[in-house]
C-alpha cells in the first residue's frame, strides 16, 4: 500500500514537472502497477503510457488473473511497441535498454543488485537517466 501510494505522489509530482510519457515493460509486479496507476491518473494529469513489450507470447505462463491485467494494460495503453515475436535470451534486456534509451527519469522498485531491475537500474544510472527508487524510500 505504501508503496503504491508513494508511485502515486511521484507520478503526480513528475507531471507537475511537465513529464508526460510514462513507460512500463509490461511485466508482473511493479511494471503492472505503475501501468495501472498511471491509466488511473492519465485524464487527470494529462499524462499518457506507453508498453514496451518484449516478445508477443511474454504472458503465456501467467495465471489468468494476470493475463487480465496484462491485456487490459496493453489495450488501454497510448502506444505499445513489441521487440520480439517469440523470447528470445535477449528480449528482456532489449525491452528494457528501449525503456530507457531517450528517457528523462526512470522510476523503479528495486531492491537487490542483480535481476532485470537491478540491470535496468544500472543501465539508466550509466545514461544519465534521473533515477527514483521507490523502494529506497520506503526503508
Amino acid at each position: 500500500k505504501y508503496a503504491i501510494a508513494e508511485l502515486r505522489r511521484i507520478i503526480r509530482a513528475l507531471a507537475a514537472e511537465g513529464y508526460t510519457v510514462f513507460r512500463s515493460g509490461g511485466a508482473l509486479g511493479f511494471d503492472t502497477i505503475a501501468a495501472l496507476v498511471v491509466l488511473d491518473l492519465r485524464d487527470e494529469l494529462g499524462i499518457e503510457l506507453e508498453v514496451y513489450i518484449p516478445c508477443r507470447d511474454q504472458e503465456k505462463m501467467w495465471t489468468e488473473k494476470e493475463k487480465q491485467y496484462y491485456k487490459y494494460i496493453v489495450s488501454a495503453a497510448d502506444r505499445t511497441y513489441c521487440l520480439s515475436e517469440y523470447y528470445t535470451s535477449s528480449c528482456m534486456h532489449a525491452r528494457n535498454r528501449r525503456m530507457v534509451d531517450g528517457s528523462d527519469c526512470c522510476v523503479a522498485f528495486c531492491k537487490k543488485n542483480s535481476g532485470g531491475t537491478a540491470y535496468t537500474v544500472a543501465y539508466a544510472l550509466k545514461n544519465d537517466v534521473r533515477l527514483i527508487n521507490i523502494a529506497d524510500k520506503l526503508r
